[in-house]
C-alpha cells in the first residue's frame, strides 16, 4: 500500500507535472494477481485494485492501520470491472457479474476475491473509508443503482450517473460511490465544475473507446487550475477544496467515490466559468 499525503492549494500551485503525477495520480490499479492500493491522508480513504487470477486475494491491513483486522474500523465498497468474479463476506460466497458492486460493512473480518475465469479475470476495483457504526452489508447489482441521466449533446457532456452507494437508499457512514458514463460524441465530465469543501473525492479512469483515448483531469482551486493526462485504468485524488473534471479524446466511464463531512449529494459549490483559471 501506498501512501499520499494532503496538500493545500499553496502546495500545488508551485508543483511540475512530475510532481502532480507524484502526489495524485495512482498509475497503475490492476495488477494480474496482486493487490495495489493507495492510502490518502484526505479524509484517510483507501484506494485500489483487487485483481485474481489463479489463486483468491484478501486485504489484509491489521500491522499498517493499527487494527485486528483490516475493516474493525472501516467500511468497504467495490464495484468489478473485469470479468465474471466471486466475493466470500465472512462465509457467505456470491458471484459478482461485470459492473456489479457491493457495500461491506463494518467490523467484517474477512473479504475474499476470487476470479471465474483466469483467462477473463474479475477486477475488483475497492474503495474504504472510515466507519464509527456497522450498517448492513449488501450486494449492489449495476441493474438495481441510481441511473440520473445528465448534460446534453451541445455541450458534449451527455452522461449516466449511476449511484451504487447512496444515502438515499441505504446507510452508510461516509462511503459514496457511483459509476459514470459517457455517451459516444461526449467528452466533458461534470462540466460546469464545482467542488464540495465537505467532502474528497476519487475518480477512476477506465472503458476508453480505443487504445489511444487519453483523458485530461482537471484540478486544483477554480482560479489556479492543474491537469493530469490518464490513460485507461488509472485514478486520481481530488482534494476537497479542488475542482474535479475531465475531457477526452472520446468517449469513456469513471468510478467516483466520496467521503468526509457530509452525505448530501447535491451539497456542492458550483463555480461560474468566467472564474475558471
Amino acid at each position: 500500500m501506498v501512501t499520499k499525503y494532503a496538500h493545500s492549494p499553496e502546495d500545488i500551485d508551485h508543483y511540475n507535472t512530475d510532481q502532480m503525477r507524484q502526489e495524485f495520480l495512482m498509475e497503475k490499479i490492476f495488477n494480474p494477481g496482486d493487490i495495489l492500493l493507495t492510502y490518502t491522508y484526505n479524509d484517510r480513504m483507501i484506494f485500489g485494485g483487487v485483481t485474481p487470477v489463479t489463486q483468491p486475494l484478501e486485504i489484509i491491513l491489521d500491522k499498517d492501520l493499527g487494527v485486528d483486522y483490516f475493516l474493525q474500523r472501516r467500511e468497504l465498497g467495490f464495484i468489478n470491472v473485469g470479468g465474471q468474479g466471486i466475493v466470500t463476506i465472512d462465509g457467505d460466497r456470491q458471484t459478482i457479474e461485470p459492473h456489479d458492486g457491493y457495500y461491506v460493512g463494518m467490523g467484517t473480518k474477512h473479504v475474499c476475491f476470487e476470479s471465474v475465469d483466469q483467462v477473463h479475470p474479475a477486477k475488483f476495483y475497492v474503495v474504504s473509508t472510515p466507519a464509527h457504526k456497522t450498517y448492513p452489508t449488501k450486494k449492489l447489482a449495476y441493474k438495481d443503482s441510481i441511473a440520473m441521466p445528465m448534460g446534453d449533446q451541445e455541450h458534449m457532456n451527455k452522461r449516466t450517473i449511476h449511484k451504487y452507494i447512496d444515502a438515499s437508499i441505504m446507510d452508510t457512514c461516509q462511503l459514496q460511490m457511483g459509476y459514470t458514463v459517457l455517451e459516444p460524441g461526449n467528452s466533458w465530465n461534470t462540466m460546469p465544475a464545482h467542488t464540495h469543501a465537505r467532502r474528497m473525492e476519487t475518480y477512476l479512469y477506465l472503458e476508453f473507446g480505443s487504445a489511444d483515448t487519453r483523458v485530461s483531469h482537471f484540478m486544483g482551486t477554480p482560479e489556479n487550475t492543474k491537469h493530469i493526462w490518464l490513460e485507461p485504468e488509472q485514478a486520481v485524488v481530488n482534494p476537497s477544496y479542488s475542482i474535479h473534471c475531465g475531457v477526452g479524446t472520446t468517449n469513456y466511464a469513471f468510478i467516483w467515490a466520496m467521503c468526509g463531512e457530509n452525505q448530501t449529494y447535491d451539497d456542492m459549490d458550483a463555480v461560474d466559468m468566467h472564474d475558471l483559471r
